[in-house]
Order: C-alpha cells, then sequence, then structure tokens
C-alpha cells in the first residue's frame, strides 16, 4: 500500500481580466498612464474654467496690443472650453479603461499643447505649467502597452 500524495498545485497562470496587476517592468507604464488619465481631467476641469473666465469677463485676462495671432479673448474662451470638455471625457475614458481614450488623449494632449502656447501671452505661468502637463501626458500614453487580454 503507498501513502498518497498531495495533489500538486496547478502552475500559476496569468490572469487575462482587467483587474490583473501589471508586471514589474509595466508598472511605470501602467502608473504613468493612470496618472495622466486623473492629469486630463483635471486639465479638462481647468481648462473649462479657463475658458469660461476668458468668455464671461474680458477683463479677467490683461490686454496685449500687437499679438501675432489675432484671436480675441473671447475666442479663447470657446477654444479653451471646448477642448476641456474634451480633455476631461478623454481623462475619464483612460481612468475607464477604453481603447479609444489613449490615442484620443495623445491627440488632445498635443492640441492643448499647441494652444496653450497660442495663449501663452495671456498666462505666461500658467500655460507654461499646462505645457509641461501635456507632455508628460503625450510620453505616459504613448510608452503604456495594455496587455493583450486586458479590456
Amino acid at each position: 500500500m503507498t501513502a498518497q500524495q498531495p495533489p500538486t498545485p496547478p502552475p500559476a497562470t496569468p490572469r487575462s481580466d482587467s483587474a490583473a496587476a501589471p508586471d514589474r517592468a509595466d508598472a511605470w507604464a501602467y502608473g504613468g498612464a493612470t496618472f495622466a488619465g486623473v492629469l486630463m481631467l483635471i486639465h479638462g476641469v481647468l481648462a473649462i474654467f479657463q475658458g469660461i473666465a476668458a468668455i464671461a469677463e474680458d477683463d479677467v485676462y490683461a490686454r496685449l496690443g500687437d499679438y501675432v495671432y489675432e484671436i480675441n479673448l473671447t475666442g479663447w474662451g470657446w477654444i479653451l472650453l471646448i477642448l476641456g470638455v474634451i480633455a476631461a471625457v478623454t481623462g475619464w475614458g483612460i481612468l475607464s479603461g477604453a481603447e479609444w481614450a489613449r490615442a484620443v488623449g495623445i491627440a488632445l494632449a498635443a492640441l492643448s499643447l499647441v494652444a496653450q502656447f497660442l495663449f501663452l501671452p495671456y498666462a505666461p505661468l500658467w500655460s507654461l505649467i499646462m505645457m509641461l502637463l501635456a507632455v508628460f501626458v503625450i510620453w505616459a500614453l504613448a510608452t503604456y502597452r495594455p496587455r493583450q487580454g486586458a479590456r
């Protein structure tokens, strides 16, 4: 008579659902993409406020004499408001794991980068900060590679 040996556990298989933790090598990219989603959501809300301020009260921002890009302040307000709404929705999509949100996020961050550059004379420090955030969002979303089985 032989003694029964306990059954050996099956080999560990990686989980394929979206709740699976990323590998150590992907941890920075995964965290960066999550942080980029949060930044896009916050950036969108702040751009909405910036746009509303430019639309509602033209005297919130300093008037410039001759500026190469001749768009009045109300026009800039509408541009920032529309980009802000789209950025907030895209940030929410990135945090929700939507597949479309990564590509839209990169394109929108690039548009926001250009818009903030053109808005530079009105609010130099604010625009510079927003431009740096847009560059980080582009980097984080471009380097993040979701797992094949994840949705």
